[in-house]
């Protein structure tokens, strides 16, 4: 990798079960075989404060929070990130890989809760003092099979009702927030890239692995 010079910014996008998840840890260990310096992280609770947002956010809070309350409890949590976690590995010349980052605002909070998006992508960038990926891998699947997913995860991890607030919304809800993704994409083509996740996770790692080979060549990373 060049030396003394800042590092890559890769994030994971998509809806619920669509694999992103899966898929960034088999990014890493591509790199780490590799031996490309990286990281990975994630939104929200990518830092200890950002830990106690998410219990509020996601997982074991009964509070109604209203939709403004919920977008700038994320942004909250990404400021944390970017200053705690993200910037210092850029600055160091790694490679971050993130789990969710402002796209995924736009898309559930804009697209999905109907909130002013050009408002929301002003919140952002300052939360995020204006930090862009270098590239946004976006895992796309079809609402219904993607939720069919979290389903068969809950059920095998005997975690049903599911407990994630998200992903008990309808349907319609998470068929709305994978348009918004497909619209970002459509407005940012040179940073998006869109992968069929409907297919299995080797098929799809083959694909992530294409795309991350290409940014280092674009940046001039020497991989092994």
């Amino acid at each position: 990798m060049r030396p003394n010079e800042m590092g890559l910014f890769i994030t994971f996008e998509g809806i619920e079960g669509s694999g992103k998840t899966t898929q960034i840890k088999m990014a890493g260990d591509y790199l780490r075989g590799k031996g490309v310096p990286f990281i990975s992280t994630g939104e929200p609770g990518g830092t200890p404060i950002g830990a106690e947002l998410r219990e509020i956010l996601l997982d074991k809070t009964s509070l109604a929070l209203s939709r403004r309350t919920e977008l700038l409890l994320f942004a909250a949590d990404r400021a944390q990130h970017v200053e705690d976690v993200i910037a210092p590995s850029l600055e160091r010349g790694e490679v971050v890989l993130c789990d969710r980052f402002s796209d995924a605002t736009v898309a559930y909070q804009g697209y999905g809760r109907k909130q002013d998006i050009e408002s929301i992508w002003e919140i952002c960038d300052f939360a995020s003092c204006s930090t862009l990926p270098d590239m946004t891998l976006l895992f796309d699947i079809p609402a219904e099979k993607g939720l069919d997913r979290v389903v068969d995860r809950a059920r095998s991890g005997g975690s049903v009702p599911l407990e994630d607030r998200f992903e008990k919304e309808h349907l319609r809800f998470h068929e709305t927030i994978r348009a918004g993704y497909l619209a970002l994409a459509e407005k940012n083509p040179d940073r998006f890239r869109i992968i069929d996740a409907s297919r299995d996770a080797d098929t799809v790692h083959r694909e992530v692995r294409i795309h991350l080979e290409g940014l280092f060549e674009r940046q001039g990373y020497a991989v092994q």
